[in-house]
């Protein structure tokens, strides 16, 4: 794992490779680069690496004005799974959020990512409440860390 790299997406090369790993993993929400190009505004993205092999990507979403709570999300591509890199973009992504202010953590999952419920749930993170986006037929989970 020595070679796990972070890179935060800021040409398209890697915007493309961060929008790959979200499209992938949230096939009901797929982002048009124009759509990722927003968030790398609002919010702090990284894409990791594996040597030259994209691993998974991460999404920070800082506290607003009216609130100390931060989303923190990590996303694997399913080939690198169970490896540690997941744990690695978690407190990445965990530490980031500490450095914008948050006192409190979530993270939203797609119900359908099995791997990424189970992830949350061992990392003490516990279901707040499920929702249908419009036009969605999957439920997502906002989870808190405890």
């Amino acid at each position: 794992m020595s070679d796990l790299r972070f890179e935060q997406p800021v040409d398209d090369a890697t915007l493309k490779d961060w929008q790959h790993v979200h499209n992938v993993i949230i096939p009901t929400h797929v982002l048009s680069l124009d759509d990722v190009r927003e968030r790398a505004g609002r919010n702090h993205l990284e894409v990791a690496y594996l040597g030259d092999v994209l691993v998974g990507c991460s999404t920070v979403r800082p506290p607003e004005d009216d609130t100390t709570t931060a989303t923190v999300i990590a996303r694997v591509l399913a080939a690198h799974r169970r490896q540690g890199f997941g744990e690695k973009l978690y407190a990445r992504g965990l530490d980031r959020a500490r450095e914008l202010g948050a006192e409190a953590i979530e993270t939203v999952i797609l119900s359908s990512n099995e791997d990424g419920v189970r992830f949350a749930q061992q990392h003490g993170f516990v279901e707040t409440e499920r929702y249908l986006l419009p036009g969605d037929t999957i439920p997502w989970i906002t989870l808190r860390l405890a």
